[in-house]
């Protein structure tokens, strides 16, 4: 938890944190739960947090109602608020807390969820990676009641008081470290630290790491067997007419420092991912997960050891590479109609860039089969992927039955490197423009990512006229 930010220990509610010095450190997404956090439970919301949310918006960030509270509840507290919403959040399953940095167009690195419950607000935003702020509840005067799980986080937070051990090894959080302490990891003890214990249960041993992993396999397909998502299934060896959008891109990538057998291992794993959904044809109201086609990649399928991001380090991972697959489907969906569903984002600076600059070259994140890529088709037409790999070369081609009336673009603004502490950041803003298929005339555009990412190369790889102080 982020809890140095406070200026005092007995002042902590949201009128308290230094919002400034939040998007200093680089934050840009506020996700704040309401009850009890921004006004006592069920209440409306008061000229003091209206106020609140101007300040925040003019400082720069973007903000969202993660609530597990009905629609109609957020509404009448959003009446005056400029914010985006998640109802019903389920918190603290984690996919709410990256749906919400999705829906606001930001990495998980870049947001803070603050909110009055360790056990849903903060244990949520710990298991999905995310920053934390934990602010008193608001409580009315005379209310006496609170519920047990108030009474549980008392004796977790007395647990934790200044100059008491409880657990060995683990030192608890003092005000006078505050300003030493890791504003993301909270190194310095803490409850996150505490809580890390029990949440990252998969850490213990490969054994509890299987065991999670399984576990977060086995929530999927059960939300997905219970769900009212119809997936795409149909394939057909007849071309749709139209070509909506088609990419083509290397697969093996010779650069210093790379191991150019994780490059050869990650060409087998897209082409073996390419075959489970070539063909594949996308009916109006269907839609398409990357995972439901692909399916486990393991080492009996033939899938083999390529590049994968661990905890922020490239590293070798059976089906490595398929990243790159996704980002290319990505690349397609973005050049029509269809509605992105599920998307996620690892850093868009893995390797220097290869002549120009292209938007979106890489940074569309995949792993079976939690975080997903999946998109749906709204539209009243049918359409196909064809996708395949010839050589070094993996071809996708998006088609469809007849023209649609619009054209898009992606546009890329103020691109830059800039150097935070002894990191590299790749620095820019993304935007999906819709614009008439006749005139070329923008007709609306949206950020489509606030690009803040580690440059996981040798930094002297970057163009110096590219890089600010």
């Amino acid at each position: 938890m982020i809890r140095e930010l406070f200026p005092s220990e007995t002042a902590r509610s949201v009128f308290a944190i230094d919002y400034e010095r939040l998007y200093r450190l680089g934050y840009r997404a506020l996700l704040f739960d309401i009850d009890n956090t921004l006004v006592h439970h069920g209440d409306d919301s008061t000229p003091q947090v209206d106020a609140l949310f101007k300040k925040i918006n003019g400082i720069g960030f973007r903000t969202l109602m993660l609530s597990n509270n009905n629609e109609e509840r957020i509404l009448r507290f959003l009446k005056n608020i400029d914010a985006d919403y998640i109802d019903e959040a389920g918190k603290p399953d984690p996919a709410c807390y990256i749906e919400a940095c999705s829906k606001l167009g930001v990495q998980k690195e870049q947001a803070v969820m603050i909110g009055d419950q360790l056990f849903t607000d903060i244990r949520g935003a710990n298991r999905a990676g995310i920053a934390s702020i934990l602010v008193d509840f608001i409580r009315l005067p005379g209310e006496k009641w609170l519920g047990w799980h108030r009474y549980a986080e008392f004796a977790l937070l007395d647990i934790y008081r200044p100059g008491k051990k409880v657990f060995p090894g683990l030192v608890p959080h003092r005000l006078d470290e505050r300003k030493n302490m890791d504003t993301q990891t909270g190194k310095k003890g803490s409850i996150r630290k505490f809580l890390r214990r029990e949440i990252l249960f998969c850490e213990i041993s490969p054994l509890t790491y299987k065991i999670s992993m399984d576990k977060e396999i086995l929530k999927r397909k059960a939300s997905d067997l219970l769900g009212k998502e119809k997936f795409a299934k149909d394939r057909s060896k007849k071309l749709l007419p139209y070509v909506a959008a088609s990419h083509r891109s290397n697969m093996i990538r010779r650069a210093p420092g790379v191991d150019l057998t994780l490059q050869e291992n990650k060409a087998v794993n897209i082409d073996l991912a390419c075959r489970t959904f070539n063909h594949l044809v996308i009916h109006p109201g269907e839609t398409f997960s990357f995972w439901h086609n692909v399916g486990p990649t393991t080492a009996k399928r033939g899938f083999k050891d390529g590049r994968i991001i661990k905890d922020g380090v490239l590293m070798p991972g059976l089906g490595g590479g398929l990243c790159n697959l996704a980002n290319t489907l990505h690349l397609l969906v973005l050049e029509s109609p269809l509605t992105v569903t599920e998307l996620h984002f690892h850093s868009d600076a893995l390797a220097p860039d290869e002549g120009p600059r292209k938007p979106f070259a890489s940074g569309t994140s995949v792993s079976y089969n939690s975080v997903d890529f999946r998109f749906r088709n709204d539209t009243d037409q049918d359409f196909q992927i064809v996708a395949w790999c010839r050589g070094e070369e993996n071809y996708a081609v998006l088609r469809c039955e007849h023209e649609f009336e619009y054209c898009y673009r992606l546009v890329e603004e103020d691109h830059h490197f800039v150097k935070e502490g002894d990191k590299y950041y790749r620095v820019s803003k993304i935007y999906h423009e819709t614009c008439d298929r006749e005139t070329g005339e923008c007709i609306s555009r949206r950020l489509l990512r606030d690009n803040h990412s580690e440059v996981m190369y040798d930094p002297a790889y970057i163009p110096k006229d590219l890089l600010r102080e």
